[in-house]
């Protein structure tokens, strides 16, 4: 049987979770049912779509997502199926679908229609789960929906490119648990314009010349402990999945802050590189 996964902003403390995982289990009793988060930032389309897009690759092919985020039918927003990279993803069309499949184009879309439905305020209850449960079961998308050509798109998380290349102009896209920042800079874009030149990435006051593989690589092994770099000092380094990310190596958010809150950086500030 097909995994289903979850990703919701409705916290632990209700019982939104529970209540999705007892039916789901009420309908298959031998599912597997997966948490990738429940605490997206409420109604944070970018955030969820950079959780989900980087954590549903480590699934087995067949897996269904459902994306419990800004949930709600309205005359502007449907209800989708998706299937893209051989993988399911159930959830609004309010532009996390198009931002999980804007690096593979998605093989089915299909407008859900389920019989005896009504609209409601929780609808990755009565409307998600549903459809996954129906997937998991071997069913098709062309029973419980109607087939679309496009997805709703967003496209404002683009960086952008000036200067004749000599400039990359990213943003915040997300802060982890860390109070790492997270820019929408790609490794691949960066060492596309960077062609071996040395670089200055800006952000706020502070100004880096130099960007890792891994945390512990702002330290020289060489040098004494007392003259080597360390915890409390900010590095720049390229993420596990891929992207630019400033962090306070070894820094505790909850006491003396993390990159975000040091640097003073939120979601969509500007991360800048110059190139020379």
């Amino acid at each position: 049987m097909p995994i289903i996964t979850l990703t919701t902003d409705f916290g632990l403390k209700d019982h939104s979770v529970g209540v999705i995982k007892g039916t789901i289990y009420s309908e298959l009793k031998d599912a597997v049912v997966v948490d990738i988060s429940h605490e997206v930032t409420p109604f944070h389309i970018q955030e969820c779509a950079y959780l989900l897009k980087n954590a549903y690759r480590s699934f087995p092919e067949g897996s269904i997502h459902i994306v419990g985020v800004d949930a709600e039918r309205t005359p502007e927003t449907r209800h989708l199926a998706v299937k893209a990279d051989n993988h399911y993803f159930i959830g609004a069309d309010n532009g996390v679908l198009s931002l999980i499949a804007e690096s593979v184009r998605p093989e089915k879309i299909f407008d859900i229609d389920l019989p005896n439905t009504q609209d409601s305020s929780f609808p990755t209850l009565e409307v998600f789960v549903k459809a996954a449960c129906h997937l998991a079961r071997g069913g098709t998308l062309e029973v419980i929906g109607k087939p679309l050509k496009t997805l709703r798109t967003l496209k404002e998380f683009v960086p952008r490119i000036s200067n004749d290349g000599d400039t990359i102009t990213g943003s915040v896209i997300y802060i982890d648990n860390y109070g790492n920042v997270v820019t929408n800079i790609h490794k691949s874009l960066f060492e596309a314009y960077r062609k071996g030149r040395k670089f200055t990435l800006e952000a706020r006051n502070r100004k880096l010349t130099e960007i890792h593989e891994q945390y512990s690589g702002l330290i020289n092994y060489d040098l004494e402990p007392s003259q080597r770099r360390g915890p409390g000092d900010l590095l720049a380094l390229i993420n596990a999945s891929g992207y630019v990310e400033l962090a306070i190596y070894k820094s505790n958010p909850k006491s003396v802050g993390g990159a975000s809150t040091l640097l003073g950086l939120t979601y969509r500030d500007t991360v800048i590189i110059n190139f020379s």
